[in-house]
């Protein structure tokens, strides 16, 4: 597969899980408690946490260079 469907398909994929992402977080951001504590620990894991899934996705994506 050539650099450039690779970079393609996870343009994509990036951009599905992305919106998926946003949706669910905004989703549960409306359980979480007004303790201002809760909030930034909350805040906090979702800011980080969209970028795990990503990173296996970038390293697949540059493979074929």
């Amino acid at each position: 597969m050539s650099a450039r469907v690779r970079k393609l398909i996870g343009l994509i994929g990036i951009l599905v899980f992305l919106g998926a992402y946003v949706a669910v977080m905004s989703l549960l951001s409306d359980h979480v408690p007004k303790y201002w504590l809760a909030q930034l620990a909350f805040y906090l894991v979702a800011g980080i946490g969209w970028g795990v899934p990503i990173l296996p996705l970038l390293s697949w994506m540059n493979r074929g260079r």
